[in-house]
């Protein structure tokens, strides 16, 4: 099963590059670069384990983390939207300038709606760091807590990353390949590559956000009876691992399954549907910790 993606990924590789006389051809070289590089940026901020010991030395296994770590996230998911809007535009396509075009709409739409259910998520853990965040659900996973704001994540990254049944930007049907109707070769595979990176990103943050992250329950337990440290990190971080392995499936299974929308639909759902959903999330979690906070002051 391996061999045949593997042969692909050469195959783009050796395939001849074509340019298009029409195109702006600083612009169309630059476009997949810049997804790509915001790409691989978000792994930043992704925390796959806690501190480990290597010879004596303190290692968080997360090349590094900062008080809006989330926030970070959605920032460079928005500037990858950029080569994605450059690239239909710079491509002289008409097919290819609708499509970028509906991933910028579709970007706005389904971004504020992920936003909105990641404030939820700062509320109940008091930060915006995925260490801290990870940190709270050391006992209790958000899942149990936040079902409503999950699921208005799910839906959103599903949109957020182009992918079926909501990849308008690019869908053969209508518009041949959309934004990267005229690419080929590694232009192209530059285009694949951040495509899958940001759906292995998107999985990483719903497990670190919603379920635990490198967390499991039962691993106090562990480490009470005697468990060496570093193994209990590499089962939290093999763990870890398996949930994004399974959300990636998840990927997988909903565009296997369900077939695309119609445009009109997916704004629909985006503007109509997930957003004021949200927002009445939103002010319901912020009413609870208010009252919550309320009855520790013992107002």
């Amino acid at each position: 099963c391996a061999l045949p993606i593997l042969m692909d990924g050469v195959k783009l590789a050796l395939k001849e590059d074509v340019i298009p006389f029409t195109v702006d051809k600083a612009v169309y070289i630059l476009a997949p670069v810049i997804s790509a590089t915001a790409a691989f940026m978000t792994f930043a901020v992704i925390p796959f384990g806690p501190e480990v010991s290597f010879f004596g030395v303190i290692t968080p296994l997360q090349l590094t983390d900062f008080p809006v770590s989330v926030l970070y996230v959605l920032a460079i998911a928005s500037v990858g939207i950029y080569g994605i809007v450059l690239a239909g535009w710079s491509s002289g396509s008409t097919y290819a300038l609708l499509g970028g075009l509906r991933s910028s709409a579709q970007m706005v739409s389904y971004e504020i709606a992920m936003g909105l259910s990641f404030v939820a998520v700062f509320l109940y853990a008091g930060s915006m760091s995925t260490s801290q965040i990870v940190a709270a659900q050391e006992r209790t996973w958000y899942i149990l807590l936040l079902l409503p704001s999950f699921l208005i994540y799910v839906i959103s990254m599903v949109g957020e990353t182009n992918r079926a049944p909501f990849d308008l930007a690019e869908c053969e049907t209508e518009l041949v390949g959309g934004y990267h109707t005229e690419y080929s070769s590694m232009k192209l595979g530059f285009f694949l590559f951040a495509e899958y990176i940001n759906m292995f990103i998107s999985s990483a943050v719903m497990s670190a956000l919603f379920f635990g992250g490198f967390n499991f329950p039962g691993m106090d337990f562990l480490a009470e009876k005697g468990l060496d440290a570093n193994w209990i990190t590499l089962i939290g971080t093999a763990g870890y691992f398996l949930k994004i392995i399974f959300f990636i499936f998840f990927f997988m299974w909903v565009r296997w399954t369900i077939p695309r929308f119609r445009y009109d639909q997916l704004m629909n759902l985006g503007w109509k549907s997930l957003i004021p959903i949200a927002l009445l999330n939103l002010a319901i979690t912020a009413a609870v910790m208010v009252i919550r906070h309320s009855n520790n002051f013992g107002f």
